[in-house]
Parts: C-alpha cells; sequence; structure tokens
C-alpha cells in the first residue's frame, strides 16, 4: 500500500486501544521509562498536594488518572488532541472528575490560553515529542504559575538505535490513518544539549536531564528524563 499523507486524520486513532478493552484499572505505578518498568517515580514532579498539575499529550490519561488518585492534587488536566484519546480517556477516567479533567486540544492552544495556571506540568513520551518545541516550550513557561516545575521523558535516540538529532528538526514516522492506511507523523528526538538549549531559549531554569538506561524486553530505547523551573 502506498504512503498518504494528512493533516486532519486522527493518527493516534488505534494508540492504546486493545489495551483499553480489558484494562481498565489505576495504576498503582508511575514510570518515566521508555519501557514503563523501571527508574524515577512521580516524585521528581515535587509536591502535587493541592497543586494544579497538567498532562501534556497525556493519550488515555493512564498516568493522570494515577496522580488524581494517589497524590491529592487540586486538579490534573489531561490534555490530548486526539478525539480518539479523548473519547478512551472519557470511558475510562471520567468517574474521576472533578479531580481528573480530560481536555480535547493541542498542547499549545490549550496552554496559551491558561497563562499563569499550572504548578506543574509534565509529559510522558507525550506532547513534546510530537510538537514543535520552539512554540511547546516558551507556550508551556507561560502557563506554569512562578516557580512551577515542567518534567518530561523523550527518547535518548531512536529505537533504531539511530542517533537524536543535533538540531532542532523532526523527523517522519509510521503511522495509521483511522481506517489503516499508511502515513507518516513528525517526532523530536533530540539530543541534550539541544533542549537545554531550547529550554533555556524559552526562559526556563535549573534545567537538569538524566538518561534513564534501556531496561530488556520487547521496548528498548533509552529515555531523558528532562525537568527545568520557571523563575520565581
Amino acid at each position: 500500500m502506498g504512503w498518504v499523507t494528512t493533516s486532519t486524520a486522527d493518527l493516534w486513532h488505534h494508540y492504546g486501544r486493545a489495551r483499553a478493552t480489558t484494562d481498565r484499572t489505576i495504576s498503582d505505578t508511575f514510570y518515566w521509562n521508555w519501557g514503563q518498568d523501571a527508574g524515577p517515580g512521580p516524585e521528581v514532579l515535587g509536591e502535587l498536594t493541592s497543586h494544579c498539575v497538567g498532562d501534556l499529550g497525556a493519550g488515555a490519561a493512564r498516568h493522570a488518572a494515577h496522580l488524581a488518585v494517589h497524590h491529592q492534587p487540586a486538579r490534573v488536566v489531561a490534555v490530548d488532541a486526539s478525539p480518539a484519546q479523548h473519547t478512551m480517556a472519557t470511558d475510562l477516567y471520567a468517574h474521576l472528575a472533578p479531580r481528573l479533567r480530560i481536555v480535547q486540544s493541542g498542547a499549545v492552544p490549550h496552554l496559551r490560553a491558561v497563562t499563569g495556571t499550572y504548578d506543574v506540568l509534565y509529559s510522558v513520551f507525550g506532547a513534546l515529542d510530537f510538537t514543535d518545541p520552539r512554540e511547546l516550550l516558551p507556550a508551556a513557561a507561560a502557563a506554569l504559575k512562578p516557580g512551577g516545575r515542567l518534567v518530561y521523558s523523550t527518547l535518548a535516540h531512536y529505537p533504531s538505535g539511530t542517533p537524536a538529532q543535533p538540531d532542532a528538526v523532526a523527523v517522519d514516522i509510521p503511522a495509521k490513518t483511522p481506517d489503516g492506511e499508511a502515513t507518516t507523523m513528525r517526532r523530536w528526538v533530540l539530543q541534550e544539549h539541544v533542549w537545554t538549549k531550547l529550554l533555556d531559549e524559552a526562559g526556563f531554569t535549573n534545567i537538569t536531564i538524566d538518561v534513564l538506561p534501556a531496561t530488556t524486553g520487547p521496548r528498548t530505547a533509552d529515555t531523558l528524563l528532562v525537568s527545568a523551573d520557571r523563575p520565581s
């Protein structure tokens, strides 16, 4: 089948769908690494009690549901542009409202509409991977309260082993339209120094990047765990 290009099809239509039919639980664990099986947990986010937290590119909102149930935030807002992911998240976790709010929106327009709202923003291989960071990072900085924190995990290299990009450029990766046709979507897989430069340009401070090594199993890739603060 030939490749097609589209700017309107929901390229996340199939993602997580099989799991959603069999697993409706709220996980007791929260991991940042690519294999979702090791490494630090939500303690990286800092204090969450009574805070407003945003999950950027939340997918089915499994991480957001964990935080809403186990960490007593004032609210967790699970943001995802995909209609299919929004529907899935609503079906799984709408009962956690009002502590969990599920929002269908692109990360950048959502953040631009909520200046100075969030105490913490995070993403687990979510919007930071699939949105131009030169747009998303300044929007995230503006959406955080002074002293707020951004944490995200992203690929340290491509799953094939190909090194990450030395500049802020995306590559096209395989995807499928809702009807199963092959297409591509853009993904940003960047080297550490590129993320540091972009975060600094967006106004963040206290930038730290840790490498979480790949674990054994079917999903093997190193992870960059990135954290940064909006100056207070």
